[in-house]
C-alpha cells in the first residue's frame, strides 16, 4: 500500500485504513464496568516512590500478569469522553472531554497527581507527536486544553487520574482522528544519546522483559553537565514509555524528589521502569531547565524486537511549545 494514505473519506477510510489501530484501544469489558486486571499496582501511572509508580515501596519485583495502562476506554468503572473524536490537522482546537463516573455522570473531584488532577499525554498512533498537557476546568466537571494536531493520523490520548474515592489512579486511553495524507514516520533505531534545543540526553541502562530495570538520563548543554535543573511538576524529570503496535502506556518517576535532602537537580535522573513485554518502546523525558519544559526521546527495545518497515524519519526531540502547565 502507498505510504500517503487518504484519511478524508472517513466512512471508509476510518473504517478500514484504521481499523486495526482503533481496535487497539476498544474497551476491556462493558462502559462504564469494573475492569478485572489493575494496570498500575506496583507499576505505571503517575506515581513515585510509596504511590504505586516506578521505584514504590515493596522493591523492584515484576508486575508483568497485570494489564499496562492506557490500552481501555474505561476502567474500574471511569470512562474517558471526548466531546470531539475529529480534529483538523494543523489548526488549534479546544479539545474537551468529561470523565464519567460508575452513575455516567462528569467526576468533579479529583486526587492530585504530582501537582496536578489531570494529566493528558498525546501521541500519534507511529509514537511521533507527542505532548504532554494539563487541561483547566471548564466546570460541571468538563476539562479543556487547547492542542494542535500537526500532521494528519490517528492519535491517543491518555489521561493519568485518580478519581476521588478511587483506591487507585488510573490510565484510560482513547483515539483522536485527524483526516488527511496519513504519512507514517519509521521508529528511529535505538540511541544512547538524543538532542533537543541545544542540550543532549545520555540514555544508560535498558528495558527488560517483566522485570523493573534502571534507566539514567544525564543531561548536558555544550559538553558540559547541567546541576541546576528545575522541578517540575514536584520532579526533576517525568519519564513516559509507550509500546509500539499498541501504545500501552507506562509513565514512571525519578527516584528521589527535589527538597529530599539526596536527590541532585542533575545531571542524572534516575528512574525504575518495568516493560511489561519484549517490544520496542519510545521513551519521552521530560525536564526543565532556565524556565523551559523540553522532551528527550529515546526508542529503547527490550527482549527481541522484530524489524519493522520504514518510511520517513520524524524529529528525536521538542522544547516545551506543546506543554501546558
Amino acid at each position: 500500500m502507498n505510504s500517503a494514505t487518504r484519511l478524508g473519506a472517513y466512512a471508509v477510510g476510518v473504517a478500514v485504513v484504521f481499523g486495526g489501530a482503533a481496535g487497539v484501544g476498544k474497551i476491556v469489558g462493558p462502559i462504564g464496568g469494573t475492569a478485572e486486571m489493575a494496570s498500575h499496582e506496583n507499576g505505571g501511572g503517575h506515581g513515585g516512590a510509596g504511590e504505586g509508580g516506578g521505584h514504590g515501596a515493596g522493591g523492584h519485583e515484576g508486575t508483568a500478569s497485570h494489564a499496562p495502562g492506557g490500552l481501555q476506554v474505561s476502567e474500574d468503572g471511569f470512562t474517558l469522553a471526548p466531546e470531539r473524536t475529529v480534529l483538523d490537522s494543523g489548526k488549534k482546537t479546544d479539545f474537551r472531554f468529561t470523565i464519567n463516573g460508575p452513575d455516567g455522570r462528569p467526576v468533579t473531584g479529583f486526587t492530585p497527581l504530582h501537582g496536578k488532577r489531570l494529566h493528558l499525554i498525546v501521541a500519534r498512533r507511529d509514537l511521533s507527536g507527542f505532548q504532554h498537557l494539563h487541561p483547566t476546568e471548564a466546570g460541571g466537571g468538563v476539562w479543556t486544553v487547547p492542542i494542535t494536531l500537526a500532521k494528519p493520523g490517528v492519535y491517543r490520548f491518555f489521561t493519568d487520574i485518580q478519581p476521588a474515592g478511587a483506591k487507585r489512579q488510573i490510565t484510560l486511553g482513547t483515539d483522536v482522528f485527524v483526516p488527511g495524507d496519513l504519512r507514517p514516520a519509521p521508529l528511529p533505531k535505538p540511541e544512547q544519546v538524543a538532542k533537543v534545543d541545544g542540550y543532549e540526553v545520555r540514555l544508560t541502562g535498558g528495558l527488560t522483559p517483566g522485570r523493573s530495570t534502571e534507566l539514567t538520563l544525564a543531561v548536558s548543554k555544550d559538553g558540559e553537565p547541567v546541576t541546576d535543573l528545575e522541578p517540575y511538576l514536584e520532579a526533576y524529570g517525568h519519564l513516559v514509555a509507550l509500546r509500539q503496535g499498541d501504545l500501552a502506556y507506562l509513565h514512571v518517576h525519578p527516584d528521589g524528589e527535589p527538597g529530599d535532602g539526596e536527590t541532585r537537580p542533575g545531571p542524572g535522573i534516575t528512574f525504575f521502569a518495568e516493560a511489561p513485554s519484549s517490544g520496542a518502546y519510545r521513551l519521552y523525558l521530560d525536564f526543565k531547565h532556565d524556565g523551559k519544559v523540553r522532551t528527550a526521546e529515546f526508542t529503547v527495545h527490550a527482549g527481541h524486537v522484530p524489524v519493522q518497515e520504514q518510511g520517513e524519519e520524524p524529529e528525536q526531540g521538542h522544547d516545551d511549545q506543546p506543554h501546558t502547565h
